[in-house]
Formats: structure tokens, C-alpha cells, sequence
């Protein structure tokens, strides 16, 4: 019997991984796998739990949200370890299981790493920190992690927009120089992400087309600060259409990007709080886990 190790978040989304667990762990005993499951108590709980054991199981899964995903590639990155994981999504918005193309019902998705095999994906290092699929800042980005977990339980992905509308009256600019691959880019934005994802936030979508999760690179998506209702609303158009090339946008994709901003602007990390600093480096780690995935 294969030996696994489940690591679930009981408060992601709407407990679902709570109520849900007993038929879970039932399907994976069922595909000749010894279950260890490791509840989470609070953030960062998952990291050294993976690390200490990812090498003595055959596979990982995590149950939760992006949060609890990014606590799971973080403790297999910091051991070194290649033992494949697997991605049950029972968060509130589930940003990345939905660039993976990941089952958003359970069972569903439990069935899909049973039957399915490993595949390599990059993920993000932010001044050391590992992020999965998004390093961000400026508007949108505080509600992630500021909008308390029995709103988030309520409302779903409701919550992220409502609170992202609240703040729009508090939205500020944020001065920032970037070194992109060796060119320069200095403005004032009101919004910025570095990814590998098709989605940020529930609410920005990449297109698929040019988006590549294998490939050593960065996606940077900045949004200037409009100066007129005209680019605001050209700025919105070009969002919605999935368009970045008009003045307002700069989106490309890098290998290496220095960052130099306010150290009092926090960076919000796979939905969870990074504090600021006045200068960073974030690049690239190449095929740094294998996921599970049905074709």
C-alpha cells in the first residue's frame, strides 16, 4: 500500500474540506493509499509539517485554498523534495486550480490525482519566498487576506469583489522602479502582479494563449494610475478584453525583475500578507514541483 499525506485546511471556502473529509480520505484508501492526515491550525502551519515529511510518503495532497497550496510547495521546495502533489481546491476564489483547470468539486478532484500523473510547473521566488502563481500589490490585493474568513465562507468570491470596491475610494498610487531583464520601467501604478497564472484575484484574466506554466518565465501585468475618466475607462476596456497594449498597461514576460518601491507597501503572496521592501528580486524557479493532473 502507497503511502500519502493530506494536508487539509478546515476553514478554506466554506468548510467544504471539513465536511467533506471521511469521503476524501474513503477514495484514496480505496486506491490502495494509506492516508496520514495533517489538519492545519493557523498560517505557515503547513510548511514545516510537509518539509519533515514529503520524503517519507509517496504523495501529497493538499486540501484547501491557494494559501494552503503555497504552504505545500513551500515545505516540498524547502526539504529539496521531488514526491508529487496533489491539488483538492476548497478555497474561497481558487485562483490557480482554475489556471490548472482543476476540478472544482471535490470528490472530482480527488478522483483526478488518483487516475492522473505528474506534471512539472514553475513557481515564483519573491526575495526567497516561494509564491505558486502570484506576487501583487496596490489595489484589490489587501481584501486576499483582510477580508475575515466567515465573509469569505458567506459570500464565496463575492467577498473579494465587494471588498475590493470598498477600497476604491482608498486607492492609492504606488511609485514604483522595476529592472525587467535590463530595462527599466518607472511610474506611478494603482495596481501590479507577477505571475504564473491565468488568473489573479478572481477578478484579472490572462489569456491562456500567452501564458505558459513551463516555461522559466514571469508574467508582469502593471496598471498606471489614470490621470482622466478617459483612461480609466481605456484602462478598463483593455482588462476586460484581455488587450494589453494600450498606454495604460504594461504587460510582458521576464526572467529576472528587480523591484524598488516604498517599504511600508505590503505585497500580498498567493492571497496571503507580505510585508514591503524597499528593494526585491523575484524570479523564476524552473519546474520546481510536479503536480498531479488527469489528461
Amino acid at each position: 500500500m502507497k503511502k500519502m499525506l493530506l494536508v487539509v485546511n478546515p476553514y478554506s471556502g466554506q468548510k467544504k474540506a471539513a465536511k467533506m473529509l471521511a469521503e476524501i480520505i474513503a477514495l484514496f484508501n480505496r486506491a490502495d493509499y494509506a492516508v496520514q492526515t495533517y489538519i492545519t491550525a493557523g498560517p505557515g502551519d503547513a510548511v514545516s509539517e510537509v518539509a519533515r515529511l514529503c520524503d517519507q510518503v509517496d504523495l501529497i495532497v493538499c486540501c484547501g485554498g491557494d494559501g494552503t497550496f503555497n504552504e505545500t510547495i513551500s515545505g516540498l521546495l524547502q526539504a529539496g523534495s521531488k514526491t508529487p502533489v496533489g491539488y483538492i481546491p476548497a478555497g474561497s476564489t481558487n485562483d490557480f486550480a482554475s489556471s490548472l483547470h482543476l476540478s472544482g468539486d471535490l470528490l472530482e478532484a480527488a478522483r483526478e490525482i488518483i487516475e492522473g500523473q505528474p506534471v512539472s510547473y514553475d513557481a515564483g521566488s519573491f526575495g526567497g519566498r516561494i509564491f505558486s502563481y502570484v506576487a501583487s500589490f496596490g489595489a484589490f490585493t489587501r481584501a486576499s487576506y483582510a477580508t475575515p474568513q466567515n465573509i469569505k465562507n458567506a459570500l464565496g468570491h463575492t467577498a473579494y469583489v465587494l471588498e475590493g470596491i470598498q477600497e476604491l475610494s482608498q486607492i492609492r498610487k504606488e511609485h514604483i522602479r522595476m529592472i525587467v531583464d535590463g530595462e527599466e520601467v518607472e511610474d506611478d501604478f494603482l495596481f501590479g502582479a507577477i505571475c504564473n497564472s491565468t488568473s489573479v484575484g478572481g477578478i484579472l484574466t490572462l489569456d491562456p494563449d500567452v501564458v505558459d506554466l513551463q516555461d522559466n518565465k514571469l508574467e508582469i501585468l502593471l496598471i498606471r494610475a489614470p490621470r482622466s475618466l478617459a483612461e480609466l475607462r481605456e484602462c478598463i476596456l483593455a482588462v476586460q478584453s484581455q488587450k494589453y497594449n494600450c498606454a495604460m498597461l504594461t504587460f510582458r514576460s521576464a526572467t529576472h525583475i528587480r523591484i524598488f518601491a516604498d517599504p511600508e507597501m505590503p505585497w500580498t503572496l498567493d492571497g496571503e500578507r507580505e510585508d514591503g521592501h524597499s528593494e526585491v528580486v523575484v524570479t523564476p524557479v524552473h519546474l520546481a514541483y510536479r503536480l498531479i493532473k488527469r489528461e
